[in-house]
């Protein structure tokens, strides 16, 4: 471990010609005695201390460092309580044991980086958090603690949150449901981590779309599961290409991720009927049902068969990720086993979150966030189509959500636009990290609500003229009739 720079005082071991350097920096935010446990157990490791050698007295180390003796205390203290050190009555203290060799040291937790500051961010799943009314936030924190604290844990989750989930899928997604039959969940991730390993077995099947949402992916493998990816097309997830023996199907019929498209009503009409006769669940991610632009937002999977659809529904699309709250609608068989699951591990989603965004509903807030945000996403989108389109530059993908998709030649040019954006100061998405198995789809996923309007705006010329110089509108690579239709 790194020690810092400071005066050397040596101190004696029980051999007359050893003596142990001790550097302690006075002006270092770390604490002397922490200072002083690092430095002994760092001499223990490389040979300057071994088993059996006698340490001076407290006191004695005190005087010789120039610090009080609480320091020294505090530090023989700690390495005693880890078994290194021991005390002998009427002898001293002795080092009993030394550390292994190697130590790793002790480093700061550091996240991966998912983008570069200094680039505009173009890609997938960015909220338009930047639309909060501040004022209805702060208010909302405010009332949220104002509640007095749990004392025991709400693992369905708040009975206030529940009611308010319950009347927002109504509102604004037309699945009649009571506040009984409603789960919150962290997200539409950790949902699908908990149907994984809740419900499903090593080994089992799942459907998944391809291409689809890799997170998702990632959970179910994690869990022992195995994915089989099933093409999608301009009419979502084809029913007829799901393999024999799956347990599940997971799909985003409303706005299919990341192409764009929406499940036609024979699809999902031939889906459910096949989840009857196979008896599976059908796991029906609806990450931005609400933001919908040309027509009211589509009827949910689990409005048309409640029996075999677990619906799941998230607040970090259409509000921000710190709330960190999500829903599940399911059969009561599925929720069940959700909730034993989370009993037997001691999980649950956190309550904080629920109730800020109680807060926002009791006072209208959400429903008003959510007409600015279809009103602001809505004329994004329009400004960003007519620019590509005027340039002859085809889009994928239904009038809705916070993303689209233009089509590429091959995975060669969708690399080389990826590289060229982050030339010129733009971070795009491409197709081929959306794929589980080998990618037969190219194309550049271009996200429009993580950023300022004007640096939407100001980037426009800058896209138009690297997606027209990549062959832009060319056929989607090998699988050229996988994705939506271009509008």
């Amino acid at each position: 471990m790194a020690k810092p720079a400071g005066t050397a005082k040596p101190i004696g071991a029980a051999r007359a010609d050893t003596a142990l350097p001790v550097r302690l920096d006075r002006v270092s935010g770390v604490p002397l005695a922490v200072q002083l446990a690092d430095a002994l157990r760092d001499a223990a490791a490389n040979g300057h201390l071994r088993g059996g050698d006698r340490l001076p007295s407290t006191r004695a180390l005190a005087s010789r460092l120039g610090v009080s003796r609480t320091v020294t205390s505090a530090a023989y203290e700690q390495l005693h309580a880890e078994g290194w050190i021991a005390g002998r009555h009427g002898s001293g203290t002795y080092v009993t044991t030394s550390p292994p060799a190697g130590r790793p040291e002790r480093r700061a937790v550091v996240e991966p980086e998912d983008s570069t500051p200094d680039l505009l961010e173009l890609t997938l799943g960015q909220p338009w958090a930047e639309g909060l009314d501040r004022a209805a936030w702060r208010r909302a924190w405010r009332a949220a603690a104002d509640a007095p604290p749990l004392s025991t844990a709400q693992r369905a989750g708040l009975p206030e949150y529940r009611a308010v989930v319950a009347e927002h899928l109504l509102r604004h997604r037309g699945l009649d449901t009571g506040a009984d039959s409603v789960l919150a969940t962290g997200g539409t991730t950790a949902a699908v981590v908990e149907l994984a390993n809740a419900m499903l077995r090593h080994g089992d099947l799942v459907a998944v779309e391809e291409p689809g949402y890799q997170r998702a992916v990632h959970a179910f493998r994690s869990a022992g599961v195995r994915v089989a990816p099933v093409a999608v097309d301009g009419e979502g997830l084809r029913p007829d290409a799901l393999p024999p023996g799956v347990r599940a199907v997971y799909c985003s019929p409303a706005h299919q991720y990341p192409m764009g498209g929406r499940m036609s009503a024979a699809r999902r009409v031939e889906l459910v009927e096949r989840a009857r006769a196979g008896r599976f669940l059908l796991v029906e991610d609806d990450y931005d049902g609400e933001l919908r632009f040309d027509v009211a937002p589509l009827p949910l999977l689990a409005a048309l068969a409640p029996d075999v659809v677990a619906h799941l529904g998230t607040t970090s699309k259409i509000l921000t990720p710190t709330l960190g709250a999500g829903w599940m609608v399911a059969p009561p068989a599925v929720t069940s086993v959700v909730l034993e699951y989370r009993d037997r591990t001691g999980t649950r989603p956190a309550p904080a979150g629920q109730r800020v965004l109680v807060e926002l509903a009791r006072h209208g807030d959400l429903g008003r966030h959510l007409r600015k945000l279809r009103r602001e996403l809505s004329e994004r989108r329009t400004m960003l189509t007519s620019a590509l389109r005027a340039a002859r530059i085809p889009v994928l993908g239904d009038d809705a959500g916070a993303h689209l998709v233009v089509p590429l030649p091959s995975a060669g040019a969708e690399r080389e636009l990826v590289a060229a954006g982050r030339e010129r100061g733009i971070l795009l998405d491409g197709l081929c990290r959306h794929f589980a198995g080998e990618p037969t789809a190219h194309g550049i996923a271009i996200g429009y609500s993580g950023c300022g309007r004007k640096a939407l705006r100001d980037a426009l010329d800058v896209l138009v003229e690297l997606l027209g110089g990549a062959g832009a509108g060319t056929p989607l690579g090998a699988g050229g009739g996988s994705g939506p239709s271009a509008r």
